[in-house]
């Protein structure tokens, strides 16, 4: 990964979106944001925040939650430490 957060920033690579519901396919626009992901990079935190979520995280995270990012085709968010809600597993 070529991206490093900094301070207290995590990069969450989103779950992909539901493609079919009970048999009827969803188009683009009408697909609800995933609102889990997995961490693929964490910064280093700050003095007065430690950081203590990693890579490979599976995590939750609110729906406005980060900035949408992309990056050799993949979509990615960055955000904040206190934007997580918390650690699935």
């Amino acid at each position: 990964m070529n991206i490093k957060p900094l301070a207290d920033r995590v990069l969450v690579l989103p779950a992909p979106a539901e493609e079919k519901v009970g048999g009827i396919i969803i188009p683009d626009t009408a697909k609800e944001k995933p609102l889990h992901g997995k961490i693929v990079a964490v910064g280093k935190g700050t003095k007065d925040e430690e950081m203590i979520l990693k890579e490979g995280d599976e995590v939750l995270y609110g729906k406005y939650s980060g900035t949408e990012l992309e990056f050799e085709g993949e979509k990615y968010l960055m955000m904040r430490q206190s934007d997580v809600l918390a650690v699935i597993g």
